[in-house]
């Protein structure tokens, strides 16, 4: 709920394995808490079709965030439950834009490569190599942003939104103030874009 009161636009909801797992109980909890103009994402890593189904329907999730080696098949095949279908894509060089463009799905979020994590790693990557995927697509900036680096992400890559984990931390803990500047933060940037692209 803090996210939700901070402004944020979206609140993930994580199914994966791992200290940031919620179970289905209080994932339902908490999406019935949320005003109804925030968005509530399902994250999963190479979950069965059935269980990603089960979760959108227990827990009325608008969107689905893949964060495993999903391929183009699967994504199209959650797309068609209903959901808006965001695909994470390790960094660790040029991205292939042709082919990432051409995935069934609504935005792609760039995240930083780490061989043994699955995203919360806390550290940016070459935003550089990310803006010529922006300038085609719907990116959503992740990887180490916090309150303090993420309006020189949004000026560098341009992306469709961004995406805090640990970046809004203490002690393995959300802090409602970080989320709250990380937000503040975020929205200057993109409000600052705006006018000088007018």
């Amino acid at each position: 709920m803090a996210a939700a009161e901070a402004g944020a636009d979206a609140v993930g909801l994580i199914f994966a394995p791992g200290r940031r797992q919620v179970d289905l109980a209080r994932a339902r909890r908490i999406g019935a808490a949320l005003p109804p103009f925030v968005t509530k994402v399902g994250v999963v890593v190479n979950e069965p079709l059935e269980r990603v189904r089960a979760l959108i329907d227990s827990v009325r999730l608008d969107a689905v965030q893949l964060h495993g080696d999903e391929d183009a098949a699967y994504c199209r095949a959650v797309r068609d439950l209903g959901v808006t279908v965001i695909k994470a894509v390790w960094v660790a060089g040029p991205l292939d834009v042709d082919r990432l463009r051409s995935l069934p799905v609504a935005a792609l979020l760039l995240d930083t490569y780490r061989p043994s994590m699955r995203g919360g790693s806390g550290e940016t990557f070459d935003w550089s190599l990310a803006a010529p995927l922006a300038a085609a697509m719907r990116v959503i900036l992740s990887g180490g942003l916090s309150p303090e680096n993420v309006a020189a992400g949004v000026a560098a890559v341009r992306p469709y939104g961004v995406d805090v984990s640990s970046g809004v931390e203490i002690d393995g803990r959300k802090d409602p103030s970080k989320m709250r500047a990380f937000v503040a933060a975020a929205r200057a940037a993109d409000a600052r874009l705006t006018e000088v692209h007018r």
